[in-house]
């Protein structure tokens, strides 16, 4: 066993590494441009929405109150009809990253911590490059990609977002493993 405090470097190096790359990723690849298409009539339904105010958060339409409205005809008519949306209003005013951004570089601190608690249980100090990597990668390809899959399941996020973000996760999990491997204490 290698406690976490031994870990240290590979962390926070592994985050800084991951942090690093998903910006390179994210502001000079095109990988992620076709993400959102502009909707044809964006101006029509901003200008339809904004007298309604609805505040910052998660809504799902049309949403039924309970399963038993679920089941009524008139549900069966509002979904007949559409549109079903799910949702997202963010704050109205100006974009400012430095929260995303903090709250993304703790992100993958978080997920580097996990992936060194998982082989700190499994292996001792010394241990071979490769062993070190395959217990790092595969948790942090759980903690960047896998929970993303639900998304696409159970809120009809497109598949193709979904597979690229589970390709950024892939390529962070795999920086990941690769720092572990390389800084694993002796």
């Amino acid at each position: 066993m290698t406690g976490l405090s031994a870990l240290w470097l590979p962390i926070l190096l592994s985050s800084v590494i991951v942090f690093i790359t998903s910006s390179l990723i994210h502001m000079v690849l095109p990988w992620h441009k076709s993400d959102f298409p502009k909707l044809a009539n964006e101006e029509q339904v901003r200008d339809a929405l904004r007298p309604l105010a609805v505040p910052p958060g998660d809504y799902c339409i049309p949403r039924p109150s309970n399963s038993q409205e679920m089941r009524s005809p008139e549900f069966a008519e509002k979904v007949k009809q559409g549109p079903r949306l799910i949702l997202t209003v963010m704050p109205t005013g100006p974009i400012s990253m430095k929260k995303n951004l903090i709250q993304w570089f703790l992100f993958t601190l978080a997920v580097s911590v996990f992936a060194a608690y998982v082989a700190g249980s499994a292996l001792p100090l010394g241990a071979p490059y490769l062993a070190v990597f395959r217990f790092v990668g595969v948790t942090a390809f759980i903690g960047y990609s896998v929970a993303l899959w639900q998304n696409s399941i159970w809120y009809s996020r497109s598949w193709s977002i979904t597979a690229k973000a589970t390709a950024d996760g892939l390529i962070y999990a795999l920086l990941t493993a690769g720092t572990f491997g390389w800084l694993w204490p002796r």
